[in-house]
This record gives structure tokens, sequence and C-alpha cells, in this order.
């Protein structure tokens, strides 16, 4: 059993790793989340590595996705399922460009939190908005 914080971690690192090219900007998305977030306040940064390297260790084995959402889903609180939504959605904007892949598994992602297409929505066109460059 994992904590909300490694939940989030590893929503994160779910989409970084969707397209198999974990980017220096997604990356950054993820470190600065971690860093800045109130939901981290009491989260210990120099964790993140080995946080990240537990979920990539779960994705390598069959049926990867489906085991690190189960393990998700039951450590975060429905209170936190937005939040994990929002940071995906913010690591896959993190490089300026949403991949196919990348779009497909924020659906699934989605669909395994229970959100609303419509809450989805509004998650997505705020994480568009925030990644905008000219």
């Amino acid at each position: 059993m994992i904590n909300h914080h490694a939940a989030l971690i590893y929503t994160m690192v779910l989409v970084s790793a969707a397209d198999r090219n974990m980017t220096d900007a997604e990356l950054g998305t993820i470190g600065d989340s971690v860093r800045h977030l109130p939901i981290f306040a009491d989260y210990d940064v120099q964790q993140i590595a080995r946080t990240a390297a537990a979920c990539a260790e779960i994705l390598a084995q069959k049926d990867g996705f489906e085991k690190v959402m189960g393990v998700v889903r039951e450590a975060l609180p429905k209170k936190l399922r937005e939040t994990a939504y929002a940071l995906a959605c913010d690591v896959a904007a993190a490089d300026g460009k949403v991949t196919q892949d990348e779009a497909r598994l924020l659906e699934a992602i989605r669909d395994r939190l229970e959100l609303s297409r419509l809450i989805a929505a509004a998650i997505e066109r705020g994480a568009r908005a925030r990644h905008l460059t000219l």
C-alpha cells in the first residue's frame, strides 16, 4: 500500500512515461509540483526518485498500468482524484504538446479515477492555459 503522496507521483510518472520519452520539461513539472504544492508540504522531496522508480518497476510488469492505477485508486481519497488528474494533465502539457499516447492515457486515468467528462475537460483546459507559450 502506498500513501497519497506516492499515488499523486505515480499518476504523474504514468503520464510522463506514456510515450516512453520522459522529457526534461515533464520531469521538471513533477519536481516543481512536489516542491511547491500544498498537498506535498509534509512530503520528503528527497524521496521523489525512489517513488518514481517504484512506479516504473510496477509499470514494467505485465499489466503494469492496471496495477499502478489499482494502487493509486486505493491510496487516493476521493477528494484528491481531481488533484491527481490535474497533475497528470500538467505533466502531459509540460513540453508544449500532448501526444496521442498521452491523450489516451489521460482518458484511461480519468476513467479509472471516475471523473466526469465535464470536470476532466475543465482540468484539461486549465492545464493547456497554464502551459501555453507564444
